[in-house]
């Protein structure tokens, strides 16, 4: 597989909130709270592979670190894919 290359718009995912390892006597109102896992898209900032831990800058230019998780994501309603072309529309 081929690395994916720096700029690319990108999703990660990572987890926000677990409930893995919290202590057995926490109070019952923080138990019952799931584990969150987040996906943020924004632009690859160095080179990398599906699956690799990275950092992503998003459109607002704030940085997040995780797993990489697709390329070119788009969203669900299914307009249409997503144009490269227009990624960088509005950016300073």
């Amino acid at each position: 597989m081929s690395k994916i290359p720096k700029g690319t718009w990108v999703e990660v995912e990572r987890m926000l909130f677990s409930t893995d390892g919290q202590a057995p006597n926490r109070p019952l109102d923080p138990a019952k709270v799931p584990s969150y896992l987040v996906r943020v898209s924004g632009f690859l900032l160095e080179d990398a592979d599906l699956g690799q831990q990275v950092r992503i800058r998003t459109i607002m230019g704030k940085i997040y670190v995780g797993k990489l998780r697709i390329q070119s994501p788009s969203y669900g309603h299914s307009f249409a894919h997503t144009v490269p072309e227009l990624m960088h529309t509005g950016r300073l």
